[in-house]
């Protein structure tokens, strides 16, 4: 559902990547690995349609995103990908299940039973109707998960999602963000440094 077809990026004379290519496939778990400055985010947000390219091509679904408009791009993108980042910025005067709801709002497609069954995947049912700053930093990162599935994606962007957390909370959101995904035929690409959570996984390095 996604292809990355000789991408190169880079600020002013420091070029961070060229003629970068790749496919994802329904399922497929890739993990991007480099150090800090390498471009890990900088290629999550071209390939979310965040960033305008520079050189090579992005395609959803066999359809280039170049030259789309912001109007478009966003739809598509709402209805296409899931978003998780480090911090789970989730909307403080929201319950934890409307923040899990959001995403049905803007894509006129809210379902209260997926969300409140997102929430107990996630074993977050108890914590329904509780807002945010009434939970711990892994339980909102489990939520921010539950949300960026809401639309059942095609493809799950997942820039550091564990950074923040200690290492119980991190492996517990990682396994769940993973069986999720799996479970909808949702396409992973993760960002990281913890090479401990993404061992084994086909992995693209920069830097």
């Amino acid at each position: 559902m996604l292809e990355v077809l000789q991408l190169g990026f880079g600020y002013g004379e420091v070029e961070l990547f060229q003629n970068l290519s790749f496919t994802m496939h329904e399922s497929e778990i890739r993990v991007i690995l480099g150090p800090s400055g390498s471009g890990k985010t900088t290629l999550l947000h071209l390939l979310a349609g965040l960033l305008a390219l520079q050189s090579g091509d992005v395609r959803w679904q066999g359809e280039s995103i170049r030259g789309l408009s912001e109007e478009v791009l966003a739809q598509r993108r709402l209805l296409l990908t899931g978003l998780i980042f480090q911090h789970h910025y989730l909307q403080a005067e929201l319950t934890a299940l409307e923040n899990i709801l959001v995403p049905g709002y803007l894509a006129d497609k809210v379902d209260p039973d997926w969300g409140l069954e997102l929430l107990n995947r996630v074993g977050l049912l108890d914590r329904a109707h509780l807002l945010p700053k009434a939970l711990s930093g892994g339980e909102r990162q489990r939520i921010a998960v539950a949300r960026a599935l809401y639309n059942r994606p095609k493809l799950l962007l997942a820039d550091e999602p564990t950074g923040s957390l200690d290492r119980r909370n991190a492996e517990k959101v990682w396994g769940l963000m993973l069986s999720l995904a799996q479970d909808l035929g949702t396409a992973v690409i993760v960002a990281t440094h913890d090479e401990h959570l993404v061992q084994g996984l086909p992995e693209l390095r920069l830097g």
